[in-house]
Order: structure tokens, then C-alpha cells, then sequence
């Protein structure tokens, strides 16, 4: 199913009862399982600030994906997208905030698949942009897991907000993370299930704790989910680094251990904003396996 298909579909999903979700617990499945869920996409006018050319870029627009990964063992939430759920509050649909739009609310793409945000087991985001993290709080009773260069970025004190959070554009979006159980990652990869199947690797540079997703399907074969290592494939091409990169000297050297990684291990690298791919892929209720 595409993302077109999908809208039709997960329209009708979205009134599933939910008590039906809270009283049922999902069941684990036998092997691992990808879940691709439609959080936006966002309007680029170029690539400019990502360092190309014009006719450099196939498409400068970008897709927004967010992902569950359902392991036997637990399930773990990856990005939660750019436009919080509460804003659909007011039943207009998409919803806009500047360049992002998002055509329908994450937390009834879960529902029609069988989940709710207390069953899921961890909560890691690629790092701490806005496009990334704006339903985070709804995860604050999963187990966060985080590198300690972006949650010290995000809990930084801040003129604005008197010292009480954040030193990233959208703090509101973290401050029930703050007394979440937290799973505090300094400067290394970690493997969530401890089978090799599920492996955050530390991708510093765009973020200083910027992490990528490695997974490893019985099925589809091995996938790498980058987060914003990559946001363009011409940028393997072209050896582009975005302007705004927190270290651009470190994401060079990121995007060479992950190119080396990819290679040895045979995996599919899936650039997340990757909008001509992304398209193309199949959105939840269906799933990689």
C-alpha cells in the first residue's frame, strides 16, 4: 500500500474503538516487524541550505516518516513526527504549521494497527529537531532512549523559558520527557533487544547525539533508517552537508563509518526524507517483516 492508498485506508482505521485498544493488548509477533506510519511531509522551495546547486536536486520536498518496530520481546516508537497530535483538535485536516503538513494525527495510525502509547516499550527519536519529535510527550511512560549530547541540548537552560527547559527551538514538545525512565546512551551504540536485531547506532554531527536505526528483518533483509544523517540521497552523491549541522566535520565522519557499515552488512540504507522513496513505500496497517 502506498501513501495514497493508505490515506483512504486509515481514514476509516482512525474510529476503531478505543476501548478495544485499551482492554486487548497486541500481540507479539513471532519475528520482527516494520511499521512505516505517515507523519507529513514538508515543502522545500531548494537545497541551498543543504548545500546544492539548482537542477542538483531530483526533488527538494521531503516526506516525514515515523516508524514502530515490534520485536517479540517489546516494541520501540522511532520519530513521532512534525505536527503534534493536539492540533487536530480543531477537525481540520491536514493540518500546516509553515512548511510542514500532515494529513492525519499519529496516535490513530497506532490505533488501527493495535497499539496505544502505553503498550509501547521504548521511545528513541533520531535527534531532537522539530520535524522529529512534535508527539514525543505522548511516549513520557515508555522507556526513552537517548544520547547524552542531545538530552543535555534539550534540558539546557534557556533565556526565554526562564531556565526551566530546553536549548532547542520546540521545548514544549519534551517536558513530560523529563521524568521519564531514561535510558542514557554516552556516545555509543546500543542493542534495544539484545539480539542484534534492533541497534541504535550514534551518528553525531547533525545533532550531538544525532542516532540512525539499524534493523535487521527476517524478510526484507537488513535496513539502516538514517534519521537526518542523510535528508537527500544526492547528498552521497554530492558530499553535501547541510549549513545548519551542529558539527559538520563529525557528520563526514558519521556518514563514512554508516557507508562502511552498510556495505558489510549488506543493508538497505532508507534516507527518511527521502521523498521519491518514500512515497513509494508501504504505510502502515502493512508492515516489513
Amino acid at each position: 500500500m502506498n501513501l495514497v492508498l493508505a490515506t483512504a485506508t486509515l481514514i476509516g482505521l482512525a474510529a476503531w474503538p478505543s476501548a478495544n485498544a485499551q482492554t486487548r493488548k497486541p500481540t507479539p509477533p513471532k519475528s520482527l516487524r516494520l511499521y512505516v506510519l505517515d507523519c507529513g511531509r514538508i515543502t522545500v522551495a531548494n537545497g541551498d541550505s543543504m548545500g546544492f546547486k539548482p537542477g542538483e536536486l531530483a526533488t527538494s520536498n521531503m516526506v516525514t516518516p515515523c516508524f514502530l518496530i515490534v520485536h517479540p520481546r517489546g516494541s520501540m516508537i522511532w520519530d513521532t513526527g512534525e505536527i503534534p497530535d493536539s492540533a487536530f483538535k480543531s477537525g481540520v485536516t491536514p493540518q500546516t504549521a509553515g512548511a510542514f503538513t500532515v494529513d492525519r494525527p499519529l496516535l490513530p495510525q497506532l490505533a488501527a494497527i493495535g497499539y496505544t502509547p502505553a503498550d509501547i516499550t521504548y521511545l528513541a527519536l533520531s535527534h531532537y529537531h522539530g520535524d522529529h519529535v512534535a508527539n514525543a510527550n505522548a511516549f513520557a511512560g515508555s522507556t526513552w532512549i537517548v544520547q547524552q549530547g542531545d538530552r543535555d541540548a534539550i534540558f539546557a537552560p534557556r533565556a526565554d523559558t526562564k531556565g526551566k527547559l530546553g536549548g532547542v527551538g520546540d521545548p514544549a514538545y519534551f517536558t513530560d520527557l523529563a521524568k521519564s525512565k531514561t535510558m542514557l546512551l554516552k556516545g555509543e551504540d546500543h542493542d534495544v533487544f539484545g539480539d542484534g536485531t534492533v541497534v541504535i547506532k550514534f551518528t553525531p554531527g547533525h545533532t550531538p547525539g544525532h542516532q540512525s536505526l539499524f534493523l535487521k528483518l527476517a524478510k526484507t533483509g537488513p535496513v539502516l533508517l538514517s534519521g537526518d544523517l542523510y535528508h537527500y540521497p544526492e547528498e552521497i552523491t554530492y558530499k553535501r552537508i547541510p549549513s545548519f549541522d551542529s558539527d559538520k566535520e563529525q557528520t563526514a565522519k558519521s556518514r563514512a563509518m554508516i557507508e562502511e557499515f552498510v556495505k558489510k552488512n549488506k543493508a538497505q540504507l532508507w534516507i527518511q526524507h527521502d521523498y521519491t522513496a518514500g512515497i513509494k513505500r508501504k504505510i502502515a496497517p502493512e508492515f516489513y517483516e
